[in-house]
């Protein structure tokens, strides 16, 4: 094992000194996320009496919202909470001495406390989340393994992905540059400024497991929470050096000879050729605008602009605006803007379901806040906390009933959940009943993205001011929108929150593998890979973030990115100790690989007959999706399956390999 000496960065690793009273401790307990509390307390404390068995969060339902606090009943959060006051107070006082270490017995104890699962399972994947070490950094450096050997990986885009390959190669001690189409580090974070944008997944869930931020101020944070945040890591870590912004890579063209990838690029205006032995594609599924095909678009007298590409230069006060688009951008921008514009038009042509969230605007209370601040380790087990249930997820209300023939659903536990969505739409929509039909979604609940939901949409649509249109769009004209009855709606502004080309992956690149095809080419509309990553006849070439990589009902982005990048450390270790050129799937790996995908996403929600979204490209295939459970996409990126990739060793030729 490596002495790596950037094992561990702690830049969000500070706490404060204990201050306050008895009294205003009680008080700020009120406020406690108390199952993470308990288990960061038996961590700081070394006590495992402090997450007893009575006090296992049960994660019972009464509906499928999680409950709060884990589903503990009143008696039990009193106890808890008694608890949590005694071990805070012995803390303050210094009357117990933290150890400084956890043993494997207490670990387990602590974390079978906050988990459904059989710890041996989930083991290394849990520790992965919740150690106070960086447990996902390389265990190697590349002068340990090959002094000799010069190596370099190019990665593109310097998003969230390439943060993570950055550090993770920094490292490694290998040799590496990103190319950065934009003039700054964020990706779709520094990209999308729309009003209204935040994340839909819990915030401290959405974070690197190895830079834990301890005071996100929202619990659902806002598009310049987290482009701030991935600035600080990029800086902080020391990968902003390695950046070069600005650039945009136009062809990645494999030679066979040399086992080197040619990239060529435009800095700024000027033709730049780079060459690397591996390339890592970061850039994502939300990457590259998708505008509708509408007739007379071009037409348009007045201002328009995608969702991902907001013009703030364009004043809303008082104007006539149609959003074009219900999907999750449309979902933040119609609420944000409708007390600010005079008339608000949402053109709707399939209408989203969404998920209860009661707190998905709240701010972190101060209570919770002052705990993240003093009690060391309590938002690491908050984030570990979230995480968990986020990995628990909503699969058991995608799945299919084989036999199942209900319109609308797909089985029993989803038709309960869509009934629950629907009866809140009920609720929220008692007194206007003329929308009730038109915002109830026809297709099965979580067939397409599930959208967080505080009550603000209904809110928004019932204003006087705001309509929703469910006629079709027939055409645009200089005045406006003319739907397919005949309409013309008279707008000032257009907003088309029409989504991306998520189902184009790499698009507008050429990327040329053996032979020189081209990948686009190879794929024919219906792209796939192997453990979502790697495509045969494309050796050293990873994709991060590529085919059937996104969560839908379970997870994070993050989890995803920092597993792919892992696994790529890993085959550039493969590939150094096995003195190798390069290294690609197999024909019939990828094969099994994408038929097991495929078979899974067809017993998911999503994969229903009928369906249309992001998540299928234009063959129908869904592409886009993983399928399983977080622990199995964890258990694939712990390294490359020899068996499954074609290697071809140093000083021969690429081409003899594949015969």
């Amino acid at each position: 094992m490596s002495a790596n000496p950037i094992d561990h960065a702690d830049a969000f690793d500070t706490y404060l000194p204990i201050d306050i009273d008895d009294a205003e401790l009680e008080r700020i307990l009120e406020k406690a996320e108390l199952p993470a509390l308990l288990a960061a307390l038996a961590k700081l404390t070394g006590d495992t009496s402090l997450v007893p068995p009575s006090l296992k969060p049960p994660h019972t339902r009464k509906s499928f919202i999680p409950m709060p606090q884990g589903g503990l009943d009143e008696a039990q959060q009193k106890e808890a909470r008694r608890l949590a006051f005694d071990a805070i107070r012995r803390y303050r006082d210094g009357e117990i001495q933290t150890p400084g270490h956890t043993d494997d017995a207490e670990l387990r104890a602590i974390v079978s406390f906050l988990i459904t699962r059989d710890f041996d399972d989930y083991r290394d994947l849990l520790i992965h989340e919740v150690a106070d070490h960086d447990v996902g950094a390389p265990q190697w450096t590349l002068s340990e393994l090959d002094p000799d050997r010069p190596f370099k990986v190019l990665i593109i885009g310097a998003g969230i992905t390439g943060v993570v390959a950055a550090y993770r190669l920094k490292q490694a001690g290998v040799e590496h540059v990103v190319l950065e189409k934009n003039p700054e580090i964020g990706g779709t974070w520094w990209e999308n400024t729309y009003p209204g944008c935040r994340l839909d997944t819990s915030n401290y869930a959405y974070s690197f497991s190895f830079a834990q931020k301890t005071d996100w101020p929202q619990k659902f944070s806002r598009q310049s929470e987290i482009q701030d945040y991935v600035l600080k890591v990029a800086h902080d870590y020391g990968v902003r050096d390695r950046i070069v912004f600005n650039t945009l890579v136009r062809s990645v063209i494999y030679d066979e000879e040399a086992g080197e990838w040619e990239v060529t690029a435009i800095t700024d205006g000027e033709v730049r050729v780079h060459r690397a032995n591996v390339v890592i594609s970061g850039t994502g599924q939300l990457n590259s605008p998708k505008l509708p095909n509408i007739e007379g678009m071009d037409s348009f007298a007045g201002a328009s602009m995608h969702s991902a590409r907001w013009n703030h230069d364009v004043s809303l006060k008082g104007k006539r605006v149609a959003i074009i688009g219900t999907g999750a951008s449309a979902y933040q921008i119609a609420p944000a803007i409708a007390d600010e514009v005079g008339k608000l038009e949402v053109f709707q042509r399939s209408a989203p379901w969404l998920l209860p969230t009661a707190d998905y605007l709240d701010d972190i209370s101060p209570e919770l806040m002052w705990l993240f601040r003093h009690i060391p380790g309590y938002a690491r087990w908050y984030r570990f906390w979230q995480f968990w249930l986020a990995t628990e997820g909503r699969m058991p209300t995608v799945t299919a009933d084989e036999g199942w023939n209900e319109e609308g659903s797909i089985g029993a536990i989803n038709h309960a959940f869509r009934q629950e969505l629907e009866a809140e739409f009920r609720r929220q929509l008692a007194d206007r009943p003329d929308l009730i039909d038109k915002v109830i979604p026809t297709y099965p609940a979580g067939a397409k993205r599930l959208l967080r939901d505080n009550g603000q949409w209904s809110a928004t649509l019932r204003k006087p001011h705001v309509d929703l249109v469910t006629e079709g769009i027939e055409r645009i004209v200089p005045e406006g929108v003319v739907t397919a009855d005949g309409v013309l709606h008279e707008v000032d502004v257009i907003a088309y929150a029409t989504g991306f080309r998520a189902d184009e992956f790499l698009a507008d690149m050429e990327v040329r593998g053996r032979d020189g095809v081209e990948v686009h080419e190879y794929w024919d509309g219906d792209p796939r890979a192997y453990a979502t990553m790697t495509v045969p006849g494309f050796p050293n070439f990873f994709i991060c973030g590529g085919p059937n990589s996104a969560v839908a009902a379970n997870g994070s982005a993050i989890f995803i990115v920092e597993c792919s990048i892992e696994y790529i450390l890993e085959c550039i270790r493969t590939l150094v100790v096995k003195r190798l050129k390069d290294m690609e799937p197999t024909d019939a790996a990828t094969d099994a690989f994408v038929g097991k995908i495929d078979r899974a996403n067809r017993a998911r929600a999503w994969g229903a007959e009928g369906v249309t979204s992001w998540y299928r490209n234009k063959t129908g295939r869904v592409s886009a999706v993983w399928p399983f459970e977080l622990l199995e996409f964890w258990n694939m990126t712990r390294g490359p399956a020899e068996g499954d990739y074609r290697f071809t060793p140093l000083g021969e030729l690429t081409t003899q390999a594949a015969e």
